[in-house]
């Protein structure tokens, strides 16, 4: 019992700093998930000034901070589930071709941009800030966090812009999980090179076997008829199976070595999008449940990565860092919707919204801390960046819909995203 009232007031408190940072974000016109992520990343350090160590490890023991981040991820799976299965059955098909080529020059270039800023590092900067990783290893890591796009973040934007109808939301949101699914694979190879062994990315590769085999299976129960005369005569209990379910496999991927965004996007995926298919409904009330939640899954992740306090660095490579970040994401953005027959300005929104990093590259920049591949002074200047170019995307398309306003989204499905 103490356990759960320790829990539920801290969980409290995290949905305050939440709304706290939502309200901040609106006061400076940004997107209410950057002032979500922003209050995460302060409130652990804060929490750690005020407190102490010792304070702080009373108020957030590891127990609590364990349950918070299930309690996130579940909201974070939650949602994705319904943004998938949106995309999925929505009125824009971006097209393959489009997709592929996004997500050709939305890796490949940031990747390069990556691996120069790995050589600048190699050969002018100090130990530091090098570290003693690999060579390898410590190249392909760089590389992987300058292509990384932030799939939970670029959605709450995505959603609140109400952009998942136009073109370049749909296209964007379905070459970022494939960049996400990708670039997961490239980290955990990026590991592997530090260790010496191989086991992590092979188990990677099962995972992704294992979210093919239950979307298959996934798709085939739904689609019968008893689970849809079940899903019409009992839609709650229906909508409460198919959280579980959601949830049971995002953590079964995440568990094999996959990240869990790749088994929520599959589900959604496999779920019925006909006309006749009850399971609209459902995907509606899980939605819901996965938007009030997920605001926990940003506070949390920001406590729990930089709870401790880093070291400073250089300006000099902070701006480079920016640079090629910026460079690589919006030019291999642009140029891949251009080649993929989409108009110059929704290729500007695609290039903008895949600037967006957000609590995605914390999430990789904690791994490469915790291996030791990243030194505390490079991780600042990428926890910056990512932050950087997070921030610039509310106002860049909002400049850009004041420059050429774009046509207005097709309606959407009543109650699924709203």
């Amino acid at each position: 019992m103490p356990h759960t009232v320790h829990l539920l007031g801290v969980l409290a408190a995290v949905l305050v700093a939440a709304r706290a940072g939502r309200a901040a974000a609106r006061w400076l016109r940004q997107p209410e998930v950057i002032g979500e992520m922003t209050a995460g990343l302060l409130a652990g350090p804060a929490v750690l000034a005020l407190l102490g160590r010792p304070g702080f490890d009373a108020a957030l023991p590891h127990a609590v901070l364990a349950d918070l981040k299930t309690v996130g991820q579940a909201g974070l799976i939650l949602f994705l589930v319904g943004l998938a299965h949106h995309l999925r059955g929505g009125a824009v098909n971006p097209g393959r071709r489009a997709v592929a080529w996004v997500t050709a020059g939305s890796l490949l270039l940031p990747l390069l941009c990556g691996t120069l800023l790995a050589v600048w590092v190699i050969t002018q900067e100090g130990a530091e800030v090098r570290g003693q990783a690999p060579t390898a290893a410590f190249v392909l890591m760089t590389a992987v966090s300058l292509s990384i796009s932030a799939v939970p973040v670029m959605a709450r934007i995505i959603s609140a812009r109400n952009m998942h109808d136009s073109p370049a939301g749909a296209l964007t949101m379905t070459s970022a999980v494939v960049i996400d699914t990708l670039g997961w694979l490239l980290l955990t190879l990026a590991l592997c090179l530090s260790t010496g062994s191989m086991d992590g990315f092979v188990r990677s590769l099962t995972a992704l076997a294992f979210a093919a085999v239950c979307a298959l299976a996934i798709r085939r129960v739904l689609s019968s008829a008893p689970a849809r005369d079940w899903c019409a005569r009992a839609p709650r209990p229906a909508a409460a199976a198919l959280g579980v379910t959601a949830i049971a496999v995002a953590l079964g991927v995440e568990h094999l070595g996959m990240t869990a965004i790749v088994g929520a996007a599959v589900v959604g995926l496999a779920i019925p999008t006909d006309e006749r298919s009850p399971w609209a409904g459902a995907v509606a009330s899980v939605t819901r449940v996965g938007k009030a939640v997920v605001p926990v899954f940003f506070v949390v992740t920001g406590v729990t990565v930089f709870g401790e306090g880093l070291t400073s660095a250089s300006w000099q490579l902070f701006a480079l860092a920016l640079f090629l970040g910026v460079a690589g994401k919006t030019a291999g953005g642009y140029l891949g919707a251009r080649a993929g027959g989409i108009t110059p300005h929704e290729s500007r929104q695609v290039a903008v919204l895949m600037n967006t990093r957000g609590l995605t590259e914390l999430i990789v920049l904690q791994a490469a801390l915790a291996t030791g591949v990243f030194t505390a002074p490079l991780a600042l200047v990428l926890v910056c960046m990512a932050l950087a170019t997070t921030a610039m995307t509310g106002p860049l398309l909002h400049r850009l819909d004041r420059a050429e306003p774009a046509p207005k989204p097709l309606p959407l499905t009543p109650g699924v995203l709203s």
